[in-house]
């Protein structure tokens, strides 16, 4: 596991929808790879080896993937950004990766169409 990061840049609070989001999930080489969770978009770029294309978290590239990462899932149809169904114990997991990133990645924005059921959870 990679440790915490002491040179990220300050967060950015730029508007991205969901539909934006997918062209950063790496298929184009000259773009940055960002992963969304909870609505906070995070540049996963440095470790392209795992959220590239084919790589092991790349389902969750381009994408808010939320009640995936708070099942610890890693089946397309969990990759969707609506975690409200998810038990107490996997939205603690959900917000265990929210830290996890946010102490590791530059957040570079916001997801702004979230769905209804956890618009303002986020």
């Amino acid at each position: 596991m990679q440790p915490p990061r002491d040179d990220l840049a300050p967060p950015k609070d730029d508007p991205y929808t969901q539909e934006e989001l997918k062209a950063y999930d790496g298929s184009d080489a000259s773009k940055p790879i960002y992963v969304s969770i909870k609505g906070t978009v995070f540049d996963v770029t440095p470790k392209k080896d795992v959220y590239g294309p084919g790589r092991s978290y790349h389902i969750f590239a381009g994408k808010d993937g939320s009640k995936g990462l708070g099942m610890s899932s890693l089946k397309e149809e969990d990759a969707v950004p609506d975690w409200s169904t998810l038990p107490e114990n996997e939205v603690k997991v959900l917000n265990d990766w929210h830290g996890f990133f946010s102490k590791r990645y530059n957040i570079v924005g916001k997801v702004v169409d979230l769905p209804d059921a956890v618009k303002d959870k986020s």
